[in-house]
């Protein structure tokens, strides 16, 4: 027992020491590490433990020590939805490393494009980009590659998102529905297709901010969810197809992080209202105008419970664009790994009594579960 304890503490040590990555890795490498002791302490035979573990520890050395960081060497990326939120952390983290930054925004005299001008270095520019729009991508476009010329673009970063209004899925209208693939999935992908010639060429990287709701079933989150998870899977078969061309895909499924994602109060008022303006009598029956009502105490429900420290996003992304090794996805925040992996592995029955026994926003029910029949 003791001798398989002093050799995981050995090779996780070793690991820990030789890693010298950002992101969340040291943390994974001590989950793995924790793992295959216990399956060696559990293990009916000790030497086949040992073997067990010897091996297992190697090949996670292996897979880990190949992360070296590539030289920034005058790279450039795109990162859109830099107004506020990650978007913008990042465009100040990337720029103080080195990169040369493509700042797309959806308002260039906005807040926080000013900020950015103000703030970075002359490196990094600021392009107006509403990624719904067509010709905004080829006027961006063009611009990257005025700059860019014959190096090319390194990185792309798929960061523009909304969240919408969150409700029950009967509820949404389905306006919302399509805003949410509007922004969230067809925007990425018509940006993506726009600039896939240039990361061809500098055999870049191709990075997609999805969300953990695109890989676990959360209430209230039908349109942003299923929006991240179309954007997740477009990643995972890009990440293959794009293989032979040298480029590298990666996909970032964060937990809950504050950002300015829900939007303003004032757009609480018009979702929360087009919401009411679309639903048939009989549903507004069952469900009840209070119920309703309070549908946005869900936001500030997530407000409360998200972190403001943005680091780990920024570490994972920095990763995957710097590594030489990047992995294909990285999950970020309190719980995004794990719920992820609960989902992936475990049947939908457990998976759905896990997810009831988390803390709700509010035990308001609907109308008609309520009353008595």
């Amino acid at each position: 027992m003791w001798l398989c304890l002093a050799i995981t503490a050995v090779l996780g040590g070793t690991i820990l020491h030789k890693l010298k990555t950002p992101g969340q890795l040291g943390k994974k490498v001590v989950y793995l590490a924790g793992l295959w002791g216990g399956a060696c302490l559990l293990s009916l035979s000790l030497f086949g433990g040992l073997i067990f573990l010897a091996l297992s520890c190697f090949l996670i050395y292996n897979y880990f020590s190949g992360q070296a960081l590539l030289p920034v060497d005058q790279k450039a990326v795109l990162i859109t939805g830099s107004d506020s939120g990650i978007g913008h952390a990042l465009c100040k983290y990337l720029d103080e490393v080195g990169f040369t930054v493509f700042a797309a925004v959806l308002n260039e005299n906005g807040s926080g494009a000013e900020e950015l001008r103000r703030t970075c270095s002359r490196r990094l520019s600021v392009l107006q980009l509403d990624i719904t729009d067509p010709e905004q991508i080829k006027e961006a476009h063009s611009k990257v590659v005025e700059k860019v010329q014959n190096r090319g673009l390194w990185a792309v970063i798929n960061n523009a998102g909304i969240i919408g209004f969150p409700a029950d899925g009967e509820l949404i209208p389905m306006t919302e529905y399509k805003r949410c693939m509007a922004v969230n999935f067809f925007g990425a992908v018509e940006v993506t297709k726009a600039f896939l010639p240039l990361l061809r060429k500098s055999k870049g990287r191709l990075v997609n901010v999805s969300s953990m709701a695109g890989g676990v079933p959360m209430e209230m989150l039908a349109a942003y969810g299923s929006s991240k998870a179309a954007l997740t899977m477009f990643s995972a078969i890009m990440r293959q197809e794009l293989s032979k061309w040298g480029v590298k895909v990666s996909v970032i499924q964060p937990g809950g992080f504050k950002t300015n994602i829900s939007g303003t109060s004032d757009m609480w008022d018009k979702l929360e209202k087009n919401i009411l303006d679309h639903l048939s009598p009989d549903v507004q029956q069952d469900y009840g105008q209070d119920y309703i009502l309070k549908l946005r105490n869900f936001l500030r429900f997530l407000n409360m419970h998200s972190k403001s420290d943005m680091s780990p996003v920024l570490l994972d992304i920095w990763h995957a664009v710097s590594a030489e090794h990047p992995f294909a996805f990285y999950a970020p925040g309190r719980g995004s790994y794990l719920f992820l992996c609960l989902a992936s592995f475990f049947p939908a029955g457990i998976i759905d009594y896990c997810l009831k026994k988390m803390p709700k926003f509010g035990k308001t029910m609907p109308s008609a579960l309520i009353k008595p029949n």
